[in-house]
Order: C-alpha cells, then sequence, then structure tokens
C-alpha cells in the first residue's frame, strides 16, 4: 500500500493519534496546543485522514473513536525516503554532510552515531 504525504495540521493530528492510539475528537483537541483548533476543524481534519487510509473508527453511537490504521515507524519510514530522495539525491552521506555543515549535530550525536555504524561493521555476515 502506498502511503500518502500529510499536510502539517494531519500531521500534527496523526502524532496526537499515534501517542494516544485511540481517541474521540474531544480527546485529539484535548492533547494540541493553545489556541485550540475548532470542534469542527478538527473532525473535518479526521475524515480526511480517514479517506487518505491513516485512521479508522469504531462507533458508539453517534460517537467515533478514532485510531491509526498505519504506525509512526511506517510514516516515518515513508517520511524519510522522500526527504532523502527530494533533498539529497538518496546519499544518506550527502544528508549526513548536510546537518554536519548546518551545525544540526553535536559531537555526543557524532559519537553515538560512530557507535551505530561500528555495531552494523562488527555483525556477523
Amino acid at each position: 500500500m502506498e502511503i500518502k504525504d500529510l499536510t502539517r495540521a494531519e500531521e500534527q493530528i496523526m502524532q496526537v493519534l499515534w501517542q494516544l492510539e485511540k481517541a474521540f475528537v474531544k480527546e485529539v483537541i484535548d492533547m494540541l496546543p493553545e489556541p485550540k483548533p475548532a470542534y469542527n476543524t478538527v473532525s473535518t481534519i479526521i475524515r480526511i485522514l480517514e479517506v487518505k487510509g491513516f485512521i479508522g473508527h469504531e462507533a458508539f453511537g453517534k460517537a467515533h473513536q478514532y485510531y491509526p490504521l498505519i504506525s509512526r515507524e511506517d510514516y516515518k519510514r515513508h517520511a524519510t525516503e522522500k526527504l532523502l530522495g527530494n533533498y539529497f539525491e538518496n546519499s544518506v552521506e550527502s544528508m549526513f554532510s548536510f546537518f554536519v555543515k548546518e551545525e544540526k549535530l553535536d559531537l555526543s550525536d557524532i559519537d553515538e552515531i560512530m557507535k551505530m555504524i561500528n555495531k552494523v561493521k562488527n555483525r556477523p555476515r
């Protein structure tokens, strides 16, 4: 199944649903930062997410409880592949170099990355 891109507002709602796992619209709104969006706004975004295949719902009378159909990990993988392909010619080295040049990594970040690299290097083949 192809994962679609999310708008910033849709992604904000998904972050809440991934955190809560199941929620009614009011519970989603309660988790959003101030100023809180209108109930109808959140409800509309949730319906769009449902059409896009990101969430499902369980009906309780007229109320609906929503839950993610796509995991945070699957969307993270999709977003990272898109970022890598669109901005770094599918080169992790190019992306890493960008973060180093932009000073987005400090020495402890680089140390952690080196530990991960060494772990991969030392894996039995």
